[in-house]
């Protein structure tokens, strides 16, 4: 079962490996790059940078789904989008922050704004018309059933010594 991500340029951020092993060690290391030094170095868009929000998402397989966890604090549930269309997920909307501060002889005011897609690809093996996604606490839930050919033609393999 492979998911793939979509950075907001619509290159494919593959969850994946593609292409053997220097394909996958230049992903992770660009990943790092960007990580380590908060910048936009490789061309991936970083979170709150540059006027783009970009929620952080975890993925999970277990035997009957994947699950979907996309941090998003600060957000209403009525500015997230969730749609599926053509194999695949797409999570997009709009975050708005505005905190106005007035202290004895000061008033301040910041404000962020930023808009956010994110697409996942998704195996044939998902259910798309049973996708369910719940939002609290600043995180919103995608469970994303697998078919029931896919969790029946799922088997342990036994290992033995030789």
């Amino acid at each position: 079962m492979e998911l793939s991500l979509r950075r907001i340029e619509n290159r494919p951020l593959d969850l994946r490996r593609e292409g053997g092993f220097f394909s996958g060690f230049e992903r992770r290391m660009d990943y790092l790059l960007d990580e380590v030094l908060g910048g936009n170095l490789t061309g991936y868009v970083m979170p709150e940078t540059r006027g783009i929000y970009a929620p952080r998402i975890d993925i999970k397989e277990t035997s009957d789904s994947f699950q979907i966890a996309a941090e998003m604090p600060g957000m209403d549930r009525n500015d997230i989008d969730v749609s599926v269309h053509d194999g695949v997920l797409t999570l997009s909307g709009e975050k708005k922050v505005e905190k106005d501060e007035k202290v004895m002889n000061y008033h301040h005011i910041e404000r962020s704004y930023g808009c956010f897609s994110r697409e996942i690809s998704l195996p044939d093996t998902v259910e798309t018309d049973k996708v369910e996604a719940a939002y609290k606490n600043g995180v919103l839930l995608i469970s994303l059933p697998k078919t029931q050919k896919a969790i029946e033609g799922s088997r342990k393999i036994a290992v033995t010594t030789a």
